[in-house]
């Protein structure tokens, strides 16, 4: 921001002159102003252009990071001969591996019944003849009791869900016949349970008010001859590394043969993707760099990226795959890199296992080097982070130092206005004189020579 000088309105003839002076005088006092104003402008492109490179250096730093998971795993991709009836997830699982799913007879459900009798109402007809019950799910019993007028479907289906037992107490209307209502109550896990909801009474047997026609069932299976029962559909703890998922029964020998098998294709993705980021990150060096540098020119980070990026693509390996090179990833003349998809397929079995050797982990190999950049783009420790709160801090500074030196012109301008207008009323006052004397010298010159001989 900038003071604009104050509108010269004198009475001299002079007025324009002292308005030149004011507006040089305030123009030079503005210099040091100018120059804050661009350095802050400047602080503020740096930041936008750091929060560019941060963008390029998160991703080259992922897709280094995403090479090193796809190695850890081996490439390996779970599939199944009949996804409609089992569907299977490697999650985690290094090893190539082949399993057999067989006589599903049958797939957890959870357990639902429902009041062997229906009421009339819900908030009047009383479903318990002393108010006190108890409702036994699994091997745990919960005993309820009901307040006075709560002993309705409302307050018994209320007071089965504030237990927090793991089921859920809902009311059905049927709409029809005089006892149209009736209380539901399910399991919110599959499996096979006991569940019931005793009436107690004050002398007798308790009644269990609801059916036991469906308690749930148990996911019963075989895997690989050898059978199974679990109380959840999605069984992630008989092979390790493996989820799989029943959907459905099968049908007398009919069987799902689960696969893990490497998927040179993950490999190829990764590759592809660290090349394009590679390159968005280069572009952005090269941006800050050489004769057309930007800004950041000669910036540490800027030199800490390229030392990284060095270091990537002169990784060596100790097996047969020594460098990126031998993966498909070439670089140009300008230091771009592309991915040569035709040389990666043509890679053996063998070199395939050597490269997810090469790649390594996210903490071993190749895989590690994201560290390299996940330092510097980090949102909280990153070295592009730290600097940019540098730069807020230095800007906030600025701001400080161009306040001080725009109340400083401003206060200079005032001041010289002030000077320059009293100027300005002297030679006014000074003009109007010598104007009234050069009346009276010119009415003289008429009365004694009929006209005006001198002029002033």
């Amino acid at each position: 921001m900038s003071t604009a000088p104050i509108a010269f309105t004198g009475l001299s003839t002079f007025s324009n002159d002292f308005q030149s002076i004011l507006a040089r005088a305030v123009s030079i006092a503005q210099l040091p102003l100018r120059t804050l104003q661009n350095k802050e402008a400047d602080l503020l492109q740096k930041k936008q252009l750091l929060a560019g490179v941060n963008s390029a250096v998160a991703g080259v730093g992922s897709a280094i990071g995403s090479l090193g998971t796809v190695a850890a795993g081996k490439g390996l991709t779970a599939t199944s001969s009949n996804p409609l009836k089992v569907t299977v997830q490697n999650t985690g699982s290094t090893s190539s591996a082949s399993y057999s799913i067989s006589n599903v007879t049958s797939i957890a459900t959870a357990a639902s019944e429902t009041s062997t009798t229906g009421y009339a109402d819900s908030t009047t007809a009383a479903v318990s003849s002393s108010g006190n019950l108890s409702l036994v799910v699994g091997s745990t019993t919960r005993p309820i009791a009901l307040a006075a007028g709560k002993n309705n479907l409302v307050g018994l289906r209320d007071a089965i869900n504030n237990l927090g037992a793991g089921v859920t107490a809902t009311i059905i209307t049927t709409g029809t016949g005089a006892t149209p209502n009736y209380l539901s109550v399910q399991s919110n896990a599959t499996g096979h349970t006991t569940l019931a909801l005793n009436d107690v009474p004050a002398a007798g047997p308790p009644v269990n008010l609801l059916t036991a026609a469906n308690q749930g069932t148990n996911a019963v299976f075989q895997l690989n001859g050898v059978g199974v029962s679990r109380a959840t559909n999605t069984v992630n703890d008989v092979v390790s590394g493996v989820t799989f998922t029943l959907l459905g029964t099968t049908a007398g020998s009919d069987t799902v043969n689960l696969s893990l098998k490497t998927d040179r294709s993950q490999l190829s993705a990764s590759l592809s993707n660290f090349a394009q980021n590679y390159n968005s990150l280069v572009d952005q060096v090269n941006a800050q760099s050489g004769s057309a540098a930007g800004l950041l020119n000669g910036d540490f980070i800027i030199r800490q990226i390229q030392n990284d990026l060095q270091q990537t693509t002169g990784y060596q390996g100790t097996n047969g795959i020594k460098g990126l090179s031998n993966l498909g990833i070439a670089l140009d003349k300008t230091g771009k890199a592309s991915f040569d998809a035709t040389a990666f397929s043509a890679l053996s079995d063998s070199q395939i296992s050597d490269a997810f050797a090469f790649l390594g982990s996210s903490t071993t190999g190749f895989g590690a080097l994201a560290k390299n950049f996940t330092q510097i783009s980090d949102p909280t420790s990153g070295l592009i982070h730290l600097q940019q709160d540098g730069y807020d801090q230095a800007t906030r500074n600025l701001a400080k130092q161009i306040t001080t030196v725009q109340d400083r012109v401003t206060n200079l301008q005032r001041s010289l206005t002030l000077q320059l207008q009293k100027a300005d009323a002297a030679l006014a006052q000074l003009q109007g004189q010598q104007s009234v004397i050069s009346a009276s010298i010119q009415s003289v010159n008429l009365a004694l020579y009929g006209k005006n001989t001198t002029s002033l």
